[in-house]
């Protein structure tokens, strides 16, 4: 039998969770800086402004980050319906890591077709999860960006 109830993407529950930790440590910084600058003191003001970029930096990264979860899950749903999702099949060992030389062997073909079409957001995003399954997170993140560009262009 089918649960007729979607379960949330995973990993929402923890963004959400974190946003929500982070919205109350952006509202506690932005008042004790918005106390500062109203105490008129010139030194407190000063400071008081200064604070006040650490909860405008935090929205602006948080957003940041929820716009390309929203872009790459349109991308994944596009991939899906064309059949063309990248398939989690790499041998692992009993810890659940993935085989290390099946991971380069299938880096491979990823960024191949990353070289023959730079352009290409679907080859990026192929190469995003590639380097994930090789364990380069930060090479994976910049793939990941530079398809979410693509695919908005």
């Amino acid at each position: 039998m089918t649960d007729a109830r979607r379960r949330p993407p995973r990993g929402l529950v923890g963004a959400v969770t974190v946003t929500v930790l982070l919205a109350i440590y952006v509202w506690a910084i932005g008042g004790r800086g918005a106390a500062m600058i109203a105490s008129g003191e010139p030194v407190l003001v000063a400071i008081g402004l200064a604070v006040l970029v650490i909860p405008l930096l935090v929205v602006g990264l948080v957003a940041r980050e929820f716009v390309l979860a929203a872009r790459v899950q349109r991308m994944a749903d596009e991939l899906a319906a064309a059949g063309e999702l990248p398939v989690d099949d790499l041998p692992r060992s009993p810890g659940g890591r993935i085989d290390r030389a099946a991971a380069d062997e299938a880096f491979a073909p990823a960024r191949q077709a990353v070289e023959a079409d730079p352009g290409s957001w679907r080859a990026w995003y192929h190469l995003a999860f590639a380097y994930d399954a090789a364990g380069d997170r930060r090479r994976a993140r910049a793939a990941l960006r530079r398809a979410s560009a693509l695919f908005r262009a």
